[in-house]
């Protein structure tokens, strides 16, 4: 704890000041470009991945970048998902999944989360992810298995997005985009869903053309 304590000295003292004239805005509200969803692993660091500022990104993170189902039932993915999108009118979502997820190591070893209740209910939502590398996986080292969960799970989680009112309406209304990423900590490599090809390919094929505008 010390060390987090210095942290917040050094912050206030050398990266504030430097920064105050952003704070001050932030102050007065915010408008982020995009609701980011994604693992709370504590190696994912979404400012460092995406290289961005305070005030640009609505986080949400949870353990396995779920995305629960549309119920009435009032959960905290739930109501950020409808405030992201209902109330902050953010025009892209984001669902990042990563290398090395204890949460899905766990979701393919059998008993493994026996003692975590919790835990074990909440992979549930990860089960067709799960039964589609079963069907798929034929073949393949488990190393290959674990990457295509790993795919299978983010695009899964962006069909549950779906079922959220809010998020149906604006992608009805042209207002709202959804991403599929999955980042490799070992390399900083991150690949992207493309819908159209159904595969994952490198975020700067996926985004080459937006990437060129806005480097012009």
């Amino acid at each position: 704890m010390p060390h987090f304590a210095a942290g917040v000295v050094r912050f206030q003292k050398e990266v504030f000041p430097k920064m105050q004239a952003l704070f001050q805005k932030l102050s007065l509200g915010q408008s982020p470009e995009a609701l980011f969803i994604t693992c709370s692993d504590s190696r994912i660091q979404t400012e460092v991945l995406t290289q961005t500022d305070p005030g640009e990104l609505f986080i949400c993170r949870n353990a396995g970048n779920i995305v629960p189902p549309y119920t009435k039932h009032v959960g905290a993915m739930t109501a950020s998902i409808e405030f992201a999108v209902g109330a902050l009118k953010v025009p892209h979502i984001v669902v990042c999944g990563h290398t090395e997820c204890g949460a899905m190591k766990g979701a393919v070893q059998e008993g493994a989360l026996d003692s975590l209740p919790h835990m074990k209910e909440w992979l549930g939502y990860s089960k067709a992810a799960l039964d589609i590398v079963a069907a798929l996986g034929d073949g393949k080292t488990d190393a290959e298995k674990m990457m295509m969960l790993l795919e299978q799970n983010v695009v899964l989680q962006l069909q549950h997005l779906k079922t959220h009112p809010t998020v149906a309406t604006s992608l009805a209304l042209g207002e709202l985009q959804l991403h599929g990423w999955v980042y490799d900590i070992a390399t900083g490599e991150v690949h992207a869903y493309d819908e159209e090809q159904d595969t994952f390919i490198a975020v700067s094929e996926r985004y080459a053309e937006s990437i060129e505008r806005l480097s012009t």
